[in-house]
């Protein structure tokens, strides 16, 4: 039984790590697009003629 518990941890541990590790990559990927993409806004502002 305490074998059977004590691989399911590691499972459950090594998951967690993988998920936060995309979770991090994901994060800092949309953080770049959005500034990337409200860069490009306030360049085309610019531009605009009312």
């Amino acid at each position: 039984m305490d074998e059977k518990l004590y691989k399911s941890m590691g499972r459950i541990g090594g998951t967690n790590i993988a998920m936060g590790i995309v979770s991090i990559i994901v994060g800092v990927t949309v953080g770049v697009l959005s500034i990337v993409c409200g860069g490009r806004l306030l360049n085309d502002k610019r531009h605009l003629l009312f």
